[in-house]
Parts: C-alpha cells; structure tokens; sequence
C-alpha cells in the first residue's frame, strides 16, 4: 500500500493525479476536543493508483495537494462531501472545484434521502463494507494494516462506481439537477467561522432589539474564545447559557454569576469580564448592532390535512421518479407549500423540482388533483 509520508512523494503522486480527469477523495480526521478539525489522513485514488497521504508526518509540505484540489480541470469525487469541504478549504484558502458528492447523486438516482456509503457500494458493486475500523483514534501512529485498509477502501469503492453512476445520471437527464445542488458547495460563507455571524447557528427565542444584540454578542465572544483555544464550543458555554445571556443581559459580574445556566465559578475566570462588557456594548448599541428581526410570516389555521397531503403527493411523485423525497422538498416546504401556494418561496416551485412536484402540488390545492384508494394503493388523480 502506497503510504505518502514526505512531501517529494507527494508531488510525485499529485502531479500524476492531475492528468486525470477525475481523482476520488476522503479524509479521516479527529474534532471531539477541538474546534477545528484534526486532519490525520487523506486518502487519494485515480483510475490507476491509489495512495493514503498523512498530514501528521514530521516536514511534510500539503501545497502539491492543494494545487491538486484546486486544479478547475480535475474533478473531485467526495461522498458526503460537506465535511470534507470544510477541512480543504481550511488548508488551501479557498473552496476545492469542480466536486462531485455521490450522495447527492445517489439521491437522484433512487438511492434514498441519506444515500449512504455502505448502501451505495453495496447496490452498485454488491461489496459489503467491513466496519471493524470505523471508530479509530485516526490520529494514533502507528496505525494497523487493517485500519489503513479499510481508510483506502473509502476512495477505491468510490473510483470503481462514479462512472457508472455518472453514465446513469445522463441517461436520466438528471446531471444538470446534481451539479445544481452540488454548486451550493462552492459557497465560502459554509467553511468560515466569522464570529459576528455566529449567532445564525441559534433558533431564536425572542425578536426585540435588545435580546437580538445580546445574543449575537454573547455568540460570537464564545466563537471567539472557542477559535482562539480551539476547543469545542460547548466547553466556552452551552447553548442554554447563550439563551439565558440573551433575556437576561447581565451588566455586572455578580449579575453574571446568578444567571442558572452559567457555570458556577465562571464569574472568576480571566475572560468573564470581557463576556460582559461585550454584552454591555453591544445593548448599549443595539439599534445598529442587532441582526434583523426575521419576519414572521402568519400561518393560516388548519394546515394539518393539506400538509398531510402533500407529504402524500411528494412520495407518490418521487417513488414514480425514483428520486429521494428530501432532494426535491423537506418538511419546511411543505409547510410553506401548504401555507402560501404560489406564494411560497421554495425550491420546489422551481426549476426541475417543479416539473416532477411543484405544479402537481399546486394543482392539487387549487382542487385539479385528487388522492384516492386504487386496491392497498394511494394514487393521485386529475381532475377534468
């Protein structure tokens, strides 16, 4: 097995990866106790060599690797790919491109909403993956022979299916509509940790001005704290002290200290001070400095049958199609579906999301389609 350790054989195998048209890609990597990821592997396969690179060798130079990923003439075939996204754009600075994610694409072609690895291989090349591996400390040198065989075996499955899946996806008419869904990949604000935006990660509890302002300053100070220790999140402040910061808004050290869901001694730590003064600044400000207050669209009463229905309609159109329900609408659009018709502004009223559900779905609430029994079976009838 081709372990590249040094960065001489790296630019060896990267330069040759590059004549190809396409090069598979997986990583293996650690975050239980770090904000950012650990990258410990980096496994590679073209259609005629494959070869695990580790980052964690001593002097070993990633630049051949990141030319690599950023090489516009070289496809890169990821399964799963936002994670992986995320690392690579970390090292190289900018969004790898042109990708393909074979669960997108196994979504489109009726492999199901998740789409998975193991199901996906086990369908197209009837290989059961061996999980014996799968809960490794990546990080640990030196690693096993079965461990490494089982990383390769991520991007070596996925060499021997791409064109298959990609011939079947012509044949469908469906590539257009996965490399649709796969260019929301390509947008930087999915990889950053930009502190002042951190506070979209929440579910809002309030909309006044002052709540607002205080949550976003409470969220990114612990963005911050969580970067500049590179630990989890969760080990600056919970979410539920987040929340409590926000309604209470503590100005002083004793206030903070009372809050309940606040760690207790918190108060005395060396960044508590500046928690607090942030929050102060920014209620001060909050006129300028809170985010917006989303607008609040009134749900009309009774949606519960109509959803119901077009929860119907949706599985009856995409089993027809073969084509997982979740690429084509999710529960929230459904309900604005169901709320606003035409009106709603959703993905599943456009393009070719329309063509298969969008139309049907408003024809059905405009009364021109029906759902009735035929047999066991739940079929969908237009009406003259």
């Amino acid at each position: 097995m081709n372990i590249i350790r040094d960065t001489d054989a790296l630019r060896a195998y990267c330069d040759a990866a590059r004549k190809h048209d396409f090069v598979c890609i997986d990583t293996e990597f650690m975050r239980e106790s770090t904000f950012f990821s650990i990258l410990c592997l980096v496994q590679v396969a073209t259609v005629d060599d494959e070869a695990i690179i580790d980052p964690l060798a001593e002097g070993i130079d990633l630049t051949p690797l990141n030319e690599m990923l950023l090489d516009e003439n070289v496809t890169k075939v990821l399964h799963a790919a936002r994670q992986d996204m995320e690392i690579f754009y970390r090292i190289c600075g900018a969004v790898p491109a042109p990708i393909f994610d074979t669960q997108i694409a196994g979504m489109a072609i009726g492999m199901g909403d998740s789409a998975g690895y193991g199901a996906l291989v086990k369908a197209r090349l009837n290989i059961n993956l061996d999980k014996g591996a799968r809960f490794t400390d990546w990080s640990r040198r030196p690693l096993s022979e079965k461990q490494l065989i089982y990383a390769i075996a991520d991007v070596t499955h996925l060499r021997d299916l791409y064109p298959g899946v990609v011939a079947e996806l012509e044949a469908k008419g469906r590539l257009g509509w996965v490399m649709e869904e796969m260019s929301q990949h390509m947008d930087e604000s999915l990889y950053t940790f930009e502190p002042e935006e951190a506070w979209q990660r929440l579910k809002l509890r309030g909309h006044k001005k002052p709540y607002l302002a205080a949550l976003k300053a409470a969220a990114a100070w612990r963005e911050r704290q969580a970067i500049k220790k590179d630990i989890p999140r969760r080990r600056v402040l919970k979410d539920d002290a987040i929340y409590d910061l926000a309604q209470q808004r503590p100005r002083t050290i004793e206030a903070l200290a009372k809050l309940r869901g606040i760690p207790r001694g918190f108060e005395k730590s060396s960044t508590a001070a500046g928690l607090v003064e942030s929050l102060g600044a920014a209620i001060d400000n909050a006129n300028d400095y809170a985010p917006p207050a989303p607008k609040v669209k009134h749900m009309p009463p009774s949606l519960g049958p109509r959803i119901e229905m077009l929860k119907t309609l949706l599985r009856l159109r995409t089993e027809v199609e073969g084509i997982a329900t979740r690429l084509v609408a999710n529960a929230r659009d459904i309900e604005q579906l169901a709320a606003f018709g035409e009106g709603a502004d959703i993905a599943a009223l456009k393009g070719w999301r329309r063509e298969i559900f969008g139309q049907d779905a408003l024809d059905m609430l405009r009364g021109k389609i029906a759902l009735r029994l035929e047999g066991e079976h739940v079929v969908a009838e237009r009406l003259d």
